[in-house]
């Protein structure tokens, strides 16, 4: 994780966001779309103000109403401007906090990462149907699918490639970046599934859920009290 604790530099660009950042995201424990870019901001110290809104509530779609008029979360305010979808987020982030190296520096990494970030944001349709984020769940074995098991199989190719070529078996692309953020509900889905990895990815998935940024949102998502009775009963048996 870099060391950003108010450097100069840091402190002078987010003097460019004199009202503050604002991440509107939804419960910690079902909203894998927010979690990539509050983890992307807690990971890199990139300071900013929570806003969390219930999901499926009689005045969710009002609330979210009132920042974003896409109707979903998350959305990042910045100042006068509002970003909403998670990967333009991070986007936004790295271009306003260049610095901080949120994506891989080295070119061809980096055009790998938004690349396998791009995939996420668009694919893996089977997994998410059949094993939906529950961080506080425990589904050892549910959700099997012939969909969700292909979707295993890519995203265990992803992580392979990128671990041997450019992780260094640490994360994805050696350090942690936007690309980890994005997988990481991914391993939240995987814990929670039970899902059986080989031992260098099982180290990987170990790594994601150690980091600093990322058991935050576990605890906070452990401390939440709502459910959401549809989403919990969806993964097949």
């Amino acid at each position: 994780m870099q060391d950003t604790e108010m450097q100069p530099a840091l402190a002078a660009m987010l003097g460019k966001h004199r009202s503050g950042l604002r991440l509107i995201i939804g419960n910690k424990n079902y909203s894998s779309w927010s979690m990539r870019p509050w983890v992307v901001m807690k990971a890199f110290g990139i300071p900013f103000e929570e806003v969390r809104i219930l999901l499926n509530q009689p005045d969710t779609t009002n609330r979210i109403a009132e920042f974003s008029a896409a109707g979903r979360v998350p959305v990042l305010l910045a100042g006068e401007i509002t970003i909403w979808d998670s990967l333009a987020i991070c986007e936004y982030l790295a271009e306003q906090f260049s610095i901080l190296n949120l994506w891989p520096e080295d070119v061809a990494a980096r055009a790998t990462a938004r690349s396998i970030c791009a995939e996420m944001h668009s694919g893996f349709s089977s997994l998410r149907f059949d094993m939906p984020m529950n961080i506080r769940a425990d589904r050892f074995g549910k959700g099997r699918t012939i969909g969700s098991q292909a979707d295993i199989g890519r995203i265990s190719e992803i992580w392979e490639d990128c671990l041997a070529l450019y992780g260094a078996h640490q994360f994805l692309f050696g350090e942690f970046s936007i690309a980890d953020a994005f997988y990481a509900p991914v391993v939240m889905r995987f814990r929670t599934y039970g899902v059986s990895l080989a031992p260098a990815l099982q180290a990987y998935v170990d790594r994601v859920i150690a980091h600093p940024a990322v058991a935050q949102w576990v605890r906070e998502a452990l401390m939440e009290t709502e459910t959401m009775p549809g989403h919990d009963a969806r993964p097949a048996e």
